[in-house]
């Protein structure tokens, strides 16, 4: 791999350790193929705008991504779409998500499919989400979809029943094993509603008959119809990332029935699955769980309308993958002032570079790299981003002390730069752009700035009072703060 910051790993870590679901608790992990991590993450349903607990999962996800290729893994990070098969409250009966939606909007279902997939990609842009490695259609692997089932079949796991093929939860021990529910305590009506064609009520959909006027349909050996919501990941993941794949992700939500059949299908059917589950915990409002079926959501979009992206994403990441995070605005306001120490920090080291005298500052060397230190361990202990934000705060302090006391060297400043760009940026994706990039920003803010300072003194020295404070509420109306000194005018943002 290509290194780009003294703080990345040039070879892979070996001390990652992370809950899996299934072992129910915090377990070493070994990739199946050395240096490699293969991740494939439940995406969205994508028949209206995503809300914040979609956001909570693919942030969590993708720094969890972005801590493996730190620690010098190649990832390839599968996360699906799925464009059809969902149906009304996740049972075998109902209207289909995206074919309901269209019917309402009057559009085609590819339409609406498209729409919102589109919509949820620039939220995820937004948010510093990292664009997936493959982003899977479900309406683009029917032909794998279907081939999974006529293998269940095959195997006696699976019956057709009027053009409706359902899995024979009976026939698969395992069944429960991810979630931890016994088969015969399961009770009807709870997730999987009851139909009379199926042989036991806990069986599940693997291809629905679709009837007269149903608007999304493809042939298939038993008939006119549309794949099951479950088998569409188990297909999908095995394709692009092989047997026995690393990691499997989602929602806590897609626990049962979700991955639960998924892994029955798979398995089921003579295929190795996922080597470990990773499930991230909910985000609330009041106490209660986001969810579009509560009517107690806010769409992301919405949010963005009145947050700065990045502050939304630091609450998002100051709470455990596995916690539950509150909605509130007492916890964005404080978001946004955790936030706002840590970019002025940054900014503050990198304006000070262009004049930085050089050399270096032992100690101050010394304290970024116990932060360091910390941070990574805090990632590596499962993933801990609280644990990782305090550490970047505890640099934060040790860097604004040494600064408050006088000059430090170049070489120290690029090093503090670094450890806030590689960990701040590339791992928790809380400042965009690369190091040079940003460099380059920086430098051209710094001469703009220069200049309007230069004139705002000009304008005192003339006495043109009423001109200087324009300038400087101006600056201030964008974030900026001028701040008169005993060596000058300084600003800040």
């Amino acid at each position: 791999m290509t290194v780009s910051s003294p703080f990345q790993h040039a070879q892979p870590d070996q001390n990652i350790v992370l809950y899996d679901t299934m072992q129910r608790g915090k377990v070493p992990f070994v990739p199946g193929t050395p240096g490699h991590v293969g991740m494939y993450l439940c995406g969205p349903t994508v028949y209206s705008d995503a809300h914040l607990g979609h956001a909570k999962k693919e942030v969590a996800f993708d720094v969890i991504r972005r801590t493996f290729m730190h620690f010098g893994y190649a990832v390839r990070y599968v996360a699906n779409i799925t464009d059809v098969g969902h149906l009304q409250d996740d049972s075998d009966d109902g209207e289909d998500k995206i074919a309901r939606r269209a019917a309402l909007e009057r559009l085609e279902p590819m339409e609406v499919a498209d729409k919102y997939f589109w919509s949820f990609m620039a939220d995820m842009g937004a948010l510093n989400v990292l664009k997936p490695s493959i982003n899977p259609r479900a309406t683009g692997h029917i032909t794998e979809q279907i081939a999974l089932i006529e293998e269940l079949i095959e195997r006696g796991h699976a019956y057709e029943v009027g053009g409706n093929v359902y899995f024979d939860v009976r026939s698969w021990p395992g069944y429960g094993k991810l979630s931890g529910r016994n088969l015969d305590d399961q009770e009807e009506g709870t997730r999987e509603a009851v139909r009379g064609d199926k042989r036991d009520p806990r069986d599940f959909a693997l291809w629905k008959r679709a009837e007269h006027g149903h608007i999304m349909r493809w042939p298939s050996p038993w008939g006119v119809g549309f794949p099951g919501w479950h088998i569409e990941c188990s297909a999908m993941s095995l394709k692009y990332l092989g047997e026995g794949f690393d990691i499997h992700g989602g929602g806590l939500d897609l626990q049962f029935p979700h991955h639960e059949a998924e892994i029955a299908q798979a398995e089921a059917a003579g295929h190795a699955f996922a080597r470990y589950w990773m499930h991230n915990n909910m985000l609330t409002i009041g106490g209660e769980k986001m969810s579009k079926s509560k009517g107690n959501f806010t769409t992301i979009a919405d949010v963005l309308a009145e947050h700065d992206p990045m502050v939304v994403r630091f609450l998002l990441v100051s709470s455990h993958y596995r916690s539950i995070t509150e909605f509130s605005e007492a916890a964005f306001e404080s978001a946004r002032s955790g936030y706002r120490r840590l970019s002025e920090a940054l900014h503050e080291v990198e304006r000070r570079l262009n004049d930085a005298p050089v050399g270096h500052d032992d100690a101050l060397e010394g304290k970024i790299g116990a932060h360091v230190q910390t941070f990574e361990d805090a990632m590596r202990d499962d993933f801990n981003t609280p644990r990782a934000l305090a550490a970047l705060f505890g640099l934060t302090g040790d860097l604004n002390t040494a600064l408050a006391a006088g000059t430090v060297g170049r070489t120290t400043l690029q090093r503090a730069r670094d450890a806030y760009r590689e960990l701040g940026g590339n791992v928790l994706g809380l400042f965009e752009g690369g190091a040079a990039e940003q460099q380059d920003e920086t430098q051209v803010i710094a001469a703009l700035m220069d200049l309007v300072l230069k004139a705002r003194q000009n304008y005192r020295l003339n006495k043109q009072y009423a001109e200087a404070d324009e300038l400087r509420d101006t600056l201030g109306g964008v974030g900026v703060t001028v701040e008169d000194t005993k060596d000058g005018p300084r600003w800040r943002r």
